[in-house]
C-alpha cells in the first residue's frame, strides 16, 4: 500500500524540476509522516493529505496562472460594483435584481473558492492539501458553480413571465416570491452538496494520494478510492443531470415558449425590444452552459489529454463569473445609466 505512494511521491520529484532541494526534503517528510500515521493493517484510510497534480509538463504553465490572477481581479472588481449598485440604488431593488444580486454572489464565491488556491497551488508550488481543507474546497467550488446554473435557471423563468405574461408579471414575480425562489435554490444546492461531500468521507484512499486535476475535483477524488465507490458515481451522475443538464433543458424551454409568444406580436419593433431585455440573459446562458458541455462531452467522445481538460474546464469556471458583469453593464439599460450617473457625480465632486 505505501509502496504505491512512495513510487508516485519520487516520480513527482523526479518531473517537477522547478522543486527547491528544501521542497523536496518536505515532499518526503509528509510522506515519511503519513507512513508512520497509517499501520500496513489498516483496512479504512483516511489521508492526511492529497497532492493536487494540475498541469503535467506543459511549458511556460506559470503565464496561466498569471492570466488566471488577472481574471480573478477583474471578477472582483466587476461582481462587487454590481452587487455595490444593486444594493445602493432603490430602483435596483426589485425581484430581477434580487436574482442577478445572487448570480453576482455566486460568480464572486466561485472565483474566491477556486482561482486564490489554484494560484497558490502551482505558482507557489504548494500541491499538498490537507484532507479537511480538500472537502472544503470541493464544496464551496461545486456550490457556487451549481447556484450559478440555478440562478440562470430562476433569471429565465423571469423572462418567460415577462415576455409571456407581461399584464401578470407585477403579480406573479413579486420580491417575496423570488425570496423564496432564492431560498428554495440555495437549500436544495446545500443540501445536495453536503450529501455528496458525506459519501466522500465513507471513502478509504488505500492506492493513491494524487488527484488529475486542478482543484479537489469530486470526480478524480472519488476514483481513487480502494472501496466501493458506487453511491459516490451515481452522485456524480446525479449532480450532471440535475446542475448542468435540467437547468439548461429548463432555459431552453423557456426561450421556445418565449420564441412563440413572439411570433404572436404584430410589430418587428415590438419583438426587437423584447429580445432585447433577453440578450444579456441569454449571453450569460451559452457563456456558462456551453464550455461546460462542450467539455463533457468531448470527455465522452473521445479521449481528452489531462492538460487539454484542465485548460478547458478552468476557463469554463474562470471566464463566465468575469464577463457576466461586464455583459450586465454593457446590455442593460438601466445598469448603463445608472453607472453614467454615479461616474458624473464622481467627476462632478473632484472639479
Amino acid at each position: 500500500m505505501f509502496t504505491t505512494w512512495q513510487k508516485e511521491e519520487s516520480f513527482f520529484q523526479m518531473t517537477k524540476k522547478s522543486k527547491s532541494k528544501k521542497k523536496r526534503r518536505n515532499h518526503s517528510s509528509n510522506m515519511n509522516s503519513l507512513n508512520s500515521t497509517l499501520s500496513p493493517n489498516t483496512t479504512f484510510v483516511r489521508p492526511p493529505f492529497f497532492f493536487i497534480n494540475g498541469f503535467y509538463d506543459i511549458p511556460h504553465a506559470k503565464y496561466y496562472y498569471v492570466f488566471l490572477c488577472f481574471v480573478f481581479v477583474i471578477t472582483v472588481l466587476g461582481n462587487s460594483f454590481v452587487m455595490f449598485i444593486i444594493y445602493t440604488e432603490r430602483s435596483f431593488h426589485t425581484p430581477k435584481y434580487l436574482a442577478i444580486f445572487n448570480l453576482a454572489v455566486a460568480d464572486l464565491g466561485e472565483s474566491t473558492a477556486l482561482i486564490p488556491n489554484l494560484i497558490a497551488t502551482f505558482l507557489f508550488d504548494s500541491q499538498y492539501i490537507s484532507y479537511d481543507a480538500c472537502l472544503a474546497n470541493m464544496f464551496f467550488v461545486f456550490f457556487f458553480s451549481s447556484l450559478q446554473a440555478l440562478t440562470l435557471t430562476v433569471l429565465a423563468y423571469d423572462r418567460l413571465v415577462a415576455i409571456c405574461l407581461p399584464l401578470r408579471y407585477h403579480a406573479i414575480i413579486t420580491m417575496p416570491a423570488m425570496v423564496v425562489m432564492l431560498t428554495v435554490v440555495w437549500a436544495y444546492n446545500s443540501l445536495f452538496i453536503i450529501s455528496t461531500l458525506t459519501l466522500i468521507t465513507r471513502l478509504s484512499f488505500c492506492k493513491s494520494i494524487v488527484v488529475q486535476s486542478y482543484f479537489c475535483d469530486h470526480g478524480p477524488i472519488y476514483k481513487l478510492a480502494c472501496n466501493d465507490n458506487l453511491a459516490n458515481s451515481i452522485m456524480a451522475k446525479l449532480y450532471m443531470v440535475l446542475f448542468l443538464y435540467l437547468p439548461f433543458i429548463l432555459t431552453v424551454l423557456s426561450y421556445v415558449f418565449i420564441a412563440f409568444a413572439l411570433f404572436k406580436v404584430a410589430s418587428w419593433e415590438g419583438r426587437l425590444k423584447a429580445i432585447k431585455t433577453c440578450s444579456a440573459h441569454l449571453m450569460l446562458v451559452a457563456l456558462y452552459f456551453l464550455p461546460i458541455m462542450g467539455t463533457y462531452i468531448a470527455a465522452l467522445t473521445f479521449t481528452l489529454h489531462p492538460n487539454a481538460r484542465i485548460i478547458n474546464t478552468s476557463l469554463a469556471n474562470a471566464i463566465p463569473p468575469m464577463m457576466n458583469p461586464i455583459i450586465y453593464m454593457l446590455n442593460t439599460e438601466e445598469v448603463k445609466e445608472f453607472s453614467k450617473k454615479l461616474f458624473k457625480r464622481k467627476k462632478n465632486n473632484h472639479k
